[in-house]
């Protein structure tokens, strides 16, 4: 896969857009930006692993959304620390959105993260490219009082979509709910599902969390319907739409 070296956002290592992931689009109609996951405080280069991690995943989403022209990135950051107050992460996925726009113009993008590139895909969401946000097991702070708490206006008038394993040993589902609630009340089109007895991989229900993920894209950024489960997430006020049990069988014929 080639990778191509940008001018990004300073410093002697620049952020880089990997891809385009699997099969090209006919026409470009829309873009997702995999975020992969990265660590708290690191002055180390990006990871390859979190790097391939993200792959299959870009692959899946854009094979979904192929008739409708979707085309799917992988971020590769300028390193693979957060590092606090500079929130790198999130500005590399900034950087991200502005490429998209300068190789293919005006199209709706989704940024999907796992764990510190959830954050990272919350956080970036106030580009003005960005229609969407994918969160899964997303890494949050610790709540503190001296500190501030997690912006979320910068999700207003986004689809956002939250799911989270209850078994996280590494990302506290908790802290995404209550996330998701004060995101919920700036902006109704917040939801999030939970996967239970699912750790941070969402490995055990790795095929639901694919399809719910697929389903919302595709709802997102090209306007298709929702699929049942997740339109009555949207709809429902808290908690309810924000502790959305994820059903098993999602995306066959049970989850329709």
């Amino acid at each position: 896969m080639a990778h191509h070296a940008l001018v990004g956002t300073g410093g002697a290592r620049a952020p880089r857009l990997g891809g385009p992931v699997g099969s090209a689009a006919p026409a470009v109609g829309g873009v997702v930006l995999l975020l992969p996951d990265g660590e708290p405080a690191s002055e180390r280069g990006p990871s390859p692993r979190a790097y391939a991690a993200a792959l299959a995943p870009a692959r899946r989403l854009a094979r979904a959304g192929r008739a409708d022209g979707l085309v799917a990135h992988v971020v590769r950051y300028r390193g693979r620390g957060w590092n606090a107050p500079d929130a790198r992460l999130a500005a590399d996925a900034r950087w991200a959105a502005s490429e998209v726009v300068r190789r293919y113009g005006d199209v709706p993008v989704c940024l999907a993260g796992r764990g510190m590139g959830g954050r990272a895909a919350l956080r970036a969401a106030g580009h003005t490219a960005v229609h969407a946000v994918l969160a899964l097991a997303p890494w949050l702070p610790e709540d503190d009082m001296a500190a501030p708490p997690e912006p979320v206006k910068q999700l207003a008038g986004r689809h956002v979509l939250i799911v989270h394993g209850t078994n996280d040993a590494r990302t506290d589902p908790e802290l995404s709910y209550r996330l998701a609630e004060r995101a919920k009340k700036v902006n109704r089109d917040t939801c999030r599902f939970e996967v239970h007895s699912d750790g941070h991989a969402l490995r055990e229900h790795r095929a639901e969390v694919a399809a719910l993920s697929a389903d919302f894209v595709r709802g997102a950024l090209f306007h298709h319907p929702f699929a049942r489960p997740l339109a009555d997430a949207l709809a429902a006020p808290p908690p309810l739409g924000l502790r959305m049990p994820l059903a098993s069988g999602f995306g066959g014929t049970r989850g329709r």
